[in-house]
């Protein structure tokens, strides 16, 4: 007979145990396991060309176009479609994208590392809202701006990441929470406290003022900036979780934009997929309604998976009110999550819970039993493709996938 506590308590001891560091950046050809020049990756569970959204499959086009294999739609399409290229979930090469997460051989991306258990994440760089290569987007200056990230950002911020050593994450979200983040739909507090770490080594690193100003103005105008580095933060707490025998923690939530999947410690590397829900309660930018909206997307729901996002709304006010909600319906969403979680974090607070620690690690059998979805903060991409971002969102993630679980648990463990 398996003890079900006993292994949720390792898997989630596992998690809270975790130290994310920003250790350097790289190309991702170089870096990411298994990445070779014919791969993309993407967000969500696995998903072929011709099933992708529209969003996901702007995001290709213009990678195809970034990487020189395509010199417009109509070629990266059939390019696309033609087999040459292969597709592979983010999560199955220990990395995270945002909205549709699309990564190609030759984007930079930072590399961190779990210093607990040693095991690695990774993920692109935060090009900033609206009109964006994550969003679906694919225009020439979509294309321009990753050219610039990748020849002059991404120097900048590796010899300034390696002149330090490494950057505690962890620290840096435990103190974003105090400040009004959540650390999914808003980054604001973080990126304040990686801009003041990581400018002077900029300065120290860098010769050319000229570059070191610009990157500097960049950040300073993206608050989304360090979403991209609390993903993989995520990412990289919650792998050393998986395959747990007889737990029944989530370790991925993720979304293609087609499909909402989830795997669970105890199954090992299997999904449990149910179609994507279209967020109900959303704000959208002027001249777009939910006609326009693509279905929920992106592997960001990894951060609700580790106790933060959507789950950690009661300490960011200003994302309910983004949405037209109160504080007080911030509050009893994270209320919420305390019935389908395994416990709290020991590091991350919600200050108007009292410092009480974010609800952490949920829990499939919870879920199920108390007939609670989890609870998500997202973007809205327009769902047809080289449009961009039009709005953000509450949602709660489908029950199909957690009752899929529960069956395939029982099965596995009876």
């Amino acid at each position: 007979m398996i003890d079900i506590e006993k292994a949720n308590k390792e898997a989630l001891n596992k998690l809270l145990s975790a130290r994310p560091m920003l250790v350097g950046m790289g190309k991702a050809i170089d870096v990411v396991p298994g990445m070779k020049e014919n791969l993309i990756l993407h967000a969500g569970p696995p998903i072929t060309w011709e099933r992708m959204c529209g969003p996901q499959r702007g995001a290709v086009i213009g990678a195809l176009i970034y990487e020189g294999k395509a010199k417009d739609r109509e070629e990266a399409e059939k390019i696309a479609a033609s087999g040459e290229i292969e597709f592979s979930p983010c999560h199955h090469h220990q990395m995270v994208g945002p909205m549709a997460g699309i990564v190609s051989p030759s984007m930079p991306v930072y590399i961190l590392e779990n210093e607990a258990f040693g095991n690695k994440a990774y993920a692109t760089m935060n090009e900033g809202l609206g009109k964006v290569l994550r969003m679906g987007a694919y225009s020439p200056d979509v294309i321009e701006r990753l050219k610039w990230m990748e020849n002059v950002m991404y120097p900048v911020m590796d010899r300034a990441i390696r002149t330090l050593g490494k950057i505690d994450l962890k620290n840096i979200i435990a103190q974003a929470l105090h400040m009004g983040d959540e650390l999914h739909n808003r980054n604001k507090g973080a990126t304040s406290l990686l801009f003041r770490q990581i400018a002077p080594a900029m300065v120290k690193s860098t010769k050319d003022a000229s570059q070191v100003e610009k990157v500097l103005k960049f950040i300073d105008g993206n608050d989304h900036t360090f979403l991209n580095l609390s993903m993989p933060a995520a990412k990289v707490s919650l792998d050393p979780a998986r395959n747990v025998e007889g737990s029944t923690m989530v370790v991925v939530m993720a979304r293609n934009g087609t499909d909402f999947g989830i795997q669970v410690s105890g199954l090992g590397d299997q999904w449990f997929t149910a179609p994507a829900p279209v967020p109900p309660n959303a704000l959208y930018f002027p001249g777009f309604t939910k006609e326009d909206a693509n279905p929920d997307i992106g592997d960001s729901s990894i951060m609700e998976t580790s106790g933060l996002g959507g789950f950690a709304i009661g300490a960011a006010p200003a994302i309910v009110q983004f949405v037209g909600g109160t504080p007080q319906d911030g509050l009893n969403k994270t209320l919420s999550m305390y019935e389908i979680t395994i416990g709290e974090n020991n590091v991350y607070q919600v200050p108007y819970l009292n410092f009480r620690g974010t609800p952490t690690g949920i829990d499939i059998r919870k879920v199920v039993e108390k007939n609670i979805p989890p609870f998500i903060d997202t973007g809205i991409a327009h769902k047809e493709p080289g449009i961009g971002q039009v709005g953000a969102g509450l949602v709660d993630a489908p029950m199909e996938v957690f009752k899929k679980a529960v069956v395939a648990f029982a099965k596995k463990y009876s």
